[in-house]
């Protein structure tokens, strides 16, 4: 859809949250819906660029609304003029997100990096995926098929997994396939042509978008899209402790709780490392930025278990370190969420690990604060309960129409402060997976036992 010119206008800005409205046109009020992405245009720098600030829609009152802007907003004044995009807050779903790591707004960090440094400056829009790269792409299906959302079209090779083309979710009701055909392309090239109920003729490339705060739907109006299963597999972590007494099931949560220095991203990031799966999600939630770059350069020269190749090549990491804007930390797990549910529907055994979802309900706080709504326990919002389980809902084993069946298992930690189990975010979680990796940083710091004399320990240690 194409997107309107200023139809909005800043009114207030406090912070990184910016109320505007909406201006009068030949129609009435500009439209505005809740979860709408708009774009904030500040005065021109002095190099003559125009900055675009990436904002979100939260809260409606009549022709004006509260946005939360993913950037900072030093230099937005009121008057100035908002662009709309009548699109939700989306992800882009195609071949190439493997070994990338982006931001919470799925901004590939690397190419951001190499064409503007490392101090990254604020508006700048860069392509989610490589527009040059060529797929080599087979279809599946031939011209007159009739298909429903979510079949599978076709498929291009990226890495050892094959990348399943898949008609676009929101497709309501049976479309026709009035052209395919096989050959290298990139992104951009249409690789066919569907007919829908309404008899309009649209172009499919290899590139679709969705909603990150909307689920993949298992059903569109009457027509199941997939059907969803009971976990009922356990997932092989290697590691003995967890495997025997604290099993984590294929496709379902976890949560790892403890306080600064248990080591909750060190057992994350083993999980993540030699677990039987076959994507890994790591979504970096307002850690700091040193363990982020641990984690983004041991990744690469560590083998993959399975193929030996690189970790990387299996794993996507959503980068959103504690010196990042507050707000896109928000949406990073949406983000990686949504991302998992992808590649879950290809038939893939999916691993997201979402360090921590503390930080992400402490930036869910912050926003409540200054839209003003009444404060629940810790002054968090009063929805906190409900936004963590639908986090973790997400997760779970589907089986596709076409018979494949894929798996998206949720691990969190959770940071409370000083270790105290009882506070709201750690309740919540706790009331909502299904299996617990308590740590200590008592135990963590032990380095032997008290009754034991350290000599002798380490000689049982070394003789076993």
């Amino acid at each position: 859809m194409e997107r309107m010119k200023y139809t909005a206008r800043v009114s207030s800005v406090q912070d990184d949250l910016v109320t505007i409205e909406t201006l009068m046109t030949d129609e009435g009020p500009a439209p505005i819906m809740k979860n709408e992405v708009i774009f904030i245009c500040p005065a021109r720098r002095e190099d003559g660029r125009q900055e675009k600030l990436k904002a979100e829609v939260l809260r409606i009152h009549g022709n004006t609304a509260d946005a939360q802007v993913f950037e900072n907003t030093t230099g937005v004044a009121i008057g100035d003029p908002v662009e709309q995009s009548q699109e939700l807050l989306s992800v882009s779903l195609g071949p190439g997100l493997l070994g990338q790591v982006f931001d919470g707004l799925q901004n590939p960090l690397e190419s951001l990096a190499s064409e503007y440094g490392y101090f990254l400056p604020r508006g700048v829009v860069v392509d989610v995926l490589d527009r040059n790269q060529k797929w080599s792409f087979v279809p599946s299906v031939r011209m007159g098929d009739r298909l429903l959302a979510g079949a599978v079209m076709g498929t291009v090779q990226e890495g050892r997994f094959s990348h399943k083309i898949m008609v676009p979710f929101d497709e309501p009701g049976e479309i026709e396939i009035t052209w395919i055909q096989e050959g290298n392309v990139t992104i951009e090239d249409p690789v066919a042509r569907i007919r829908g109920q309404s008899g309009r003729e649209r172009p499919l490339t290899l590139v679709q978008k969705w909603p990150v705060r909307r689920p993949l739907p298992e059903a569109l109006l009457d027509r199941r899209i997939s059907e969803r299963l009971y976990p009922d597999q356990p997932l092989v972590t290697t590691m003995r402790l967890i495997d025997t007494f604290f099993p984590v099931a294929r496709g379902g949560t976890a949560c790892i709780p403890g306080p600064f220095g248990a080591g909750k991203t060190v057992l994350q990031n083993l999980i993540s490392r030699h677990s039987a799966v076959d994507i890994v999600i790591v979504v970096a939630c307002g850690e700091r930025a040193g363990e982020v770059v641990e984690t983004i350069t041991e990744f690469p020269k560590m083998k993959d278990p399975k193929s030996g190749g690189s970790l990387m090549d299996r794993t996507i990491i959503i980068c959103n370190t504690s010196s990042m804007p507050v707000a896109a930390r928000e949406a990073s797990i949406n983000t990686g969420i949504t991302l998992g549910e992808y590649y879950r529907q290809m038939g893939y055994d999916v691993l997201l690990i979402a360090d921590s979802t503390s930080r992400w309900a402490q930036a869910m706080r912050e926003t409540s604060g200054r839209m003003e709504e009444i404060p629940g326990e810790e002054a968090f919002p009063a929805y906190l309960d409900s936004s963590i389980r639908g986090i973790y809902e997400r997760a779970g084993v589907i089986q596709t129409n076409n018979g494949d069946t894929g798996s998206l298992t949720m691990i969190g930690t959770v940071s409370p402060a000083g270790g105290n189990f009882e506070e709201p975010v750690t309740q919540s979680t706790l009331g909502t997976v299904k299996t617990f990796l308590g740590l200590s940083a008592e135990r963590a710091y032990k380095r032997f036992y008290p009754s034991v004399d350290p000599l002798i320990f380490c000689r049982v240690i070394s003789n076993n």
